[in-house]
């Protein structure tokens, strides 16, 4: 339907759903010794109507606490036994499945009920699986199997099959909707059968769930409490997906168990506490798929050699100290996650240069340091990565920036996401919002080649760095354009520019600037000094944050090159001891009327003891919606008017302050007031 608004008609929530479920059932759903499963079950509905309707109906006049109990149970399982379930409500669904076109389509939305009930499942992980399982063409690169990937999750969730999950970049079944895949999965007859058993709360499987195994495709057990799996050859010669993850009671993976496992391409024993891998998981000689993330006991490694379509292989998180010699015949591989393995400290030289199909590889907060030019050491060098000419994605710690000034480092325009941590001392925390990080700790920026580094990420941290200021020079007489950096954080340093007037250069260095951080900064007495020597215009700013920077007198001077910042929204300023005045617009010249942030929609302000004023007397800020202001107690004057009080939602202070606010008349304070919180 060409439909102008779409509104989404939601679940009902749990006292309306006990409610209509109470209506359905009768009195007998608030019987002592009932009422408790009553409302189980109606919690298992989740909100969706037509089950609530049907199975209160179901349940309607049944007295016996056991029947009860036995519903309970059976739509835990996802079994359509109470009455009218199957005809009145799966069948239903269903249809939306059925109407489902597009090569593997159905398969992908069935895979999604291997997870628990009400798991929000990351895209990327999902999307990993599928390609693995062959419902993505394995053939295509990283880039166009995930852009597929996600294709078929908007696929699904226009049908209304998948939502979105609690966290952003994940996604999620509704639990009567994930009843019906494992409904469909539990019966089909088209190569999807599967047993879910995942998040049941399972201590041990039973070779007894295996009945008619031969026929099975998908199995799962994740989410348990699995101490120990069946010492015996399990028939699955069909299963193509094995998933035991997070069964952190896991401690060993029989011989025999595998073994019966043949056709296997996805095996998931991450977040186990597996002390080694049996000699049978190299008998798997389909297997795209090997997760070991975040078993933590895991020291050693078989020789891996043996599984020649091996394309995605996760250690992360593992205690492993040498990636073994064997992986460098893993000709097909195309993502390799050796990150945050403290212990790992050998990777000998040619085993990285040898995956040619490598498309990701991950290696933040490893224990293992490339080599540089110059420290050959019978370890693997960095040239090794430039060699790889399918890496779209890396991300690696490192003691020195890699490269040096006479070097090319064209190379790093072919990835589209990196993350370079490049440290000599202990680092602090990152936001992972942007697909190019790169952050810098305790370097000396003059003896360093940097500019490559600015002019390809998207995000830069540098933190205890020395002789920043020596390295804007260089980009000055280079007259680069470092338009790829939105976000710039700068830590920890003192930054010595001349004061004497002018500007360094005329074009502006950062001209897509985002987001501008500057914590525990010396030497400036305002962002200008840096905005001027850089020819910075904050066209695009939105967000600019100070923290401890105790030269800082003001923020910004508006005069000839910045008189407004036009997209800014967030200004947050703290510990700044000696700031008097936020924009310094005493300065003579000729400026228009408009308000200096005219979109500023968040003002946080926290003590400042000297701060009087914000912008001028006259100044009002119109899409001002949050203020917060703790110990400020000299600034007298909010830039609000009565006519944009109508845009706020918050303001957040003392009330000592807020009743020392002066205001033009009293009619803005008053309509104002309803939306003051004291702190």
């Amino acid at each position: 339907m060409m439909t102008e608004v779409e509104v989404k008609v939601d679940v009902l929530n749990d006292e309306e759903a006990w409610q209509l479920f109470s209506q359905k059932a009768g009195d007998v759903a608030h019987l002592e010794g009932i009422k408790p499963f009553a409302e189980a079950i109606a919690r298992e509905c989740c909100g969706l109507p037509l089950a609530i309707i049907i199975v209160g109906a179901a349940m309607r006049r049944k007295t016996k606490v056991e029947l009860w109990e036995d519903a309970l149970k059976e739509l835990q399982r996802s079994v359509p036994s109470v009455e009218g379930i199957e005809d009145e409500v799966y069948k239903p669904l269903k249809w939306s499945y059925d109407s489902l076109q597009g090569n593997n389509t159905k398969s992908c939305f069935l895979y999604c009920s291997l997870f628990p009930e009400d798991f929000s499942i990351e895209v990327s992980e999902l999307v990993l699986h599928w390609r693995a399982e062959g419902l993505i063409d394995e053939q295509q690169n990283y880039v166009d199997s995930v852009n597929r990937g996600i294709a078929l999750i908007e696929n699904l969730k226009d049908s209304c099959l998948l939502e979105d999950g609690s966290k952003k970049g994940t996604v999620k079944m509704h639990d009567v909707v994930r009843d019906v895949a494992i409904w469909i999965t539990s019966s089909s007859e088209d190569g999807c059968k599967s047993l879910v058993r995942s998040g049941m709360g399972f201590s041990e499987i039973s070779v007894g769930e295996f009945s008619n195994s031969n026929s099975l495709k998908r199995v799962s057990f994740m989410n348990n409490k699995i101490t120990r799996l069946p010492d015996s050859m399990i028939q699955c010669s069909e299963a193509s997906t094995l998933l035991l993850q997070d069964n952190r009671t896991l401690v060993t993976v029989p011989e025999t168990f595998l073994q019966g496992f043949k056709a296997l391409r996805v095996l998931n024993l991450s977040e186990t506490d597996i002390r080694s891998l049996p000699q049978s998981l190299l008998q798997l000689n389909d297997l795209r798929a090997l997760f070991l993330g975040s078993c933590r006991f895991l020291e050693e490694l078989p020789p891996l050699g043996m599984l020649s379509k091996l394309q995605n292989l996760d250690l992360s998180y593992t205690h492993i100290t040498e990636l073994p010699r064997e992986v460098e015949t893993l000709s097909q591989l195309r993502q390799l996650n050796i990150s945050n393995i403290h212990e790992l400290k050998t990777i000998r030289p040619g085993i990285i240069s040898r995956l040619s199909c490598l498309e990701i590889l991950k290696m933040s907060h490893s224990g293992f340091r490339f080599r540089l030019k110059g420290e050959e050491d019978g370890q693997a060098t960095f040239e090794e990565l430039i060699s790889l000419n399918r890496l779209v994605d890396l991300s690696l710690t490192l003691n020195r920036i890699p490269c040096d000034r006479s070097e090319d480092p064209s190379w790093i325009k072919r990835l589209r996401t990196f993350h370079f941590q490049i440290i000599q001392s202990q680092t602090i925390g990152l936001l992972r919002t942007h697909n190019k990080i790169s952050d810098m700790n305790g370097l000396d920026l003059s003896q360093e080649s940097i500019g490559w580094y600015w002019g390809n990420s998207s995000y830069l941290l540098s933190d205890r760095c020395q002789k920043l200021a020596e390295m804007f020079e260089d980009f000055i007489k280079s007259a680069a354009s470092f338009s790829d950096l939105k976000s710039l954080k700068i830590c920890n340093c003192t930054i010595s520019i001349g004061r004497g007037g002018g500007y360094a250069v005329r074009c502006d260095l950062l001209p897509n600037l985002e987001v501008l951080e500057l914590f525990a900064v010396s030497g400036l007495q305002s962002i200008s000094e840096l905005a001027g020597h850089l020819g910075l215009r904050f066209h695009k700013l939105k967000s600019i944050e100070l923290r401890g920077c105790s030269e800082m007198k003001y923020l910004i001077s508006c005069g000839a090159s910045i008189q407004t910042l036009p997209n800014l929204e967030v200004i947050r300023i703290r510990r700044c001891d000696n700031i008097d005045e936020l924009f310094n617009c005493d300065s003579g010249q000729n400026r228009t009327s408009d308000p200096v942030v005219p979109n500023l929609r968040k003002l946080v302000l926290e003590h400042l003891p000297k701060l009087i004023t914000l912008c001028r007397h006259e100044e009002t800020w119109p899409c001002l919606e949050q203020v917060e202001v703790v110990r400020c107690k000299h600034l007298r004057r909010l830039p609000l008017t009565n006519q944009n009080a109508g845009t706020m939602k918050e303001i957040k202070g003392d009330s000592q302050w807020w009743d020392a606010l002066e205001w033009d008349d009293d009619q803005t304070k008053s309509s104002l007031l309803p939306f003051f919180h004291p702190r």
